[in-house]
């Protein structure tokens, strides 16, 4: 379900009264604790926490023209997805796993790089806000170019 909006504010203005206060509360737990320099865009239909060009030019790999994108969260048909790039880190994946498996008593339900919360009323808000802390824009983009760039 990608949305047309231009601000942040007009994408959640759309959303269903379910997943409105959620997602304002997302939102405000990563721009929280997200360090300097990652700037908060619309992109691909969704929220998108991204390093700048004029932090780092060469852009995305996939389309230059983008920021290199690290976060990215979105109202799906059947559940929020939380786009999470610093999972191509294995250990922050594992963190987070455990982590989420202590609070919640369950496994989170993770695909390549995002997680997939079907109860809005379940998601770990405070953690999110906690995994946001993980990685620095300079961290991530030299964890980029090692790992991911081509």
């Amino acid at each position: 379900m990608q949305s047309k909006a231009n601000s942040a504010v007009e994408y959640i203005s759309e959303l269903p009264a379910d997943r409105k206060e959620v997602i304002a509360a997302i939102r405000e737990v990563i721009i929280k604790n997200l360090p300097a320099g990652f700037e908060e865009i619309m992109n691909y239909g969704m929220l998108c926490y991204v390093v700048p060009h004029k932090i780092y030019p060469p852009g995305y790999h996939c389309n230059p023209k983008d920021p290199l994108p690290f976060i990215s969260l979105a109202s799906q048909k059947n559940y929020i997805s939380f786009y999470y790039s610093g999972f191509y880190d294995n250990d922050l994946l594992n963190w987070l796993t455990e982590q989420y498996t202590i609070l919640t008593g369950k496994k989170p339900d993770i695909g390549k790089c995002c997680i997939r919360f079907k109860k809005p009323a379940e998601i770990p808000v405070a953690l999110l806000g906690e995994l946001c802390t993980k990685i620095t824009p300079d961290e991530w983009i030299a964890h980029y170019e090692k790992h991911v760039k081509r």
